[in-house]
């Protein structure tokens, strides 16, 4: 008798951007190696949705109106990039609204102590972001991606990919926990990094990088991601004409490639 897939899990990514010297750097962090998935990786902030990211008490707290699987999903991807990275994409209730400023780095070194504790769900989010007086800045995002894990892998995930300009004057750092160091990076270089074997790169966040070396600058991504539909990518299993097993993604996702050898696939 033939076994079911596993079901997918609700999940969000988070590709924080600022303008480098010359081209774009996406903030990435690495993975502590005794976590079960993707372990010593270089990733960008992210992780499995929470029941309370699709709490129907967020509408009061939250700018941006994207119904329930976009609002659930940019929710974690906030709630993710403050807990792995302490960057608070967030706005004061009292100047909530499209293009208001975020929050500076005084609300944010005020609300770190709390990392941890979200994190391991021994605080609310929800209620952080509520008793300080703060809301959500949903629509600071932009959709980037949607990546949905094979069936037959052992973990699976149904992953949004969002990119969002870096608050000003914020400053990033690891958790210490989940990951084990941050840096600013350009998309390319850090695409070197594996290729000179320096850096482990699960497939998914290559293939994002390689699309964010498309970018210019920050301003240039946001409208030009921006403006594109984002198609779902679910690769298949396959094999080479040399018959070496691989996955194949369509030529349409518009990633730079379309196969990739399951040996090349860390997970």
């Amino acid at each position: 008798m033939s076994s079911q897939p596993a079901g997918p899990k609700l999940s969000a990514t988070v590709l924080v951007v600022r303008d480098g010297d010359a081209l774009p750097e996406v903030l990435m962090v690495k993975r502590h190696y005794q976590i079960d998935f993707a372990a010593g990786a270089l990733v960008f902030p992210g992780g499995k949705a929470t029941p309370e990211d699709s709490s129907p008490d967020w509408d009061a707290y939250t700018d941006g109106d994207f119904g329930p699987v976009q609002q659930d999903a940019r929710i974690a991807a906030v709630r993710e990039a403050f807990e792995e990275s302490g960057l608070l994409l967030a706005r004061h209730k009292a100047q909530r609204g499209t293009n208001q400023p975020l929050v500076g780095p005084e609300t944010a070194e005020k609300l770190d102590p709390f990392r941890s504790a979200v994190d391991r769900g021994e605080q609310s989010f929800l209620e952080l972001i509520r008793d300080n007086g703060l809301v959500l800045a949903l629509d600071s995002l932009v959709h980037f991606g949607h990546w949905i894990t094979p069936d037959m892998m052992p973990k699976r995930f149904d992953t949004h990919f969002y990119l969002a300009p870096a608050p000003p004057d914020q400053i990033a750092a690891h958790d210490g926990r989940e990951t084990t160091d941050s840096v600013w990076i350009g998309a390319q270089a850090a695409l070197d990094a594996e290729e000179a074997g320096e850096a482990v790169i699960i497939f998914p966040t290559r293939m994002n990088l390689k699309k964010l070396a498309t970018a210019k600058s920050v301003a240039d991504a946001v409208e030009r991601f921006g403006a594109e539909t984002v198609i779902t990518v679910k690769p298949q299993q396959s094999e080479t004409p040399e018959g070496e097993p691989c996955l194949v993604i369509p030529e349409v996702e518009g990633y730079g490639q379309t196969i990739e050898l399951l040996s090349r696939v860390n997970v």
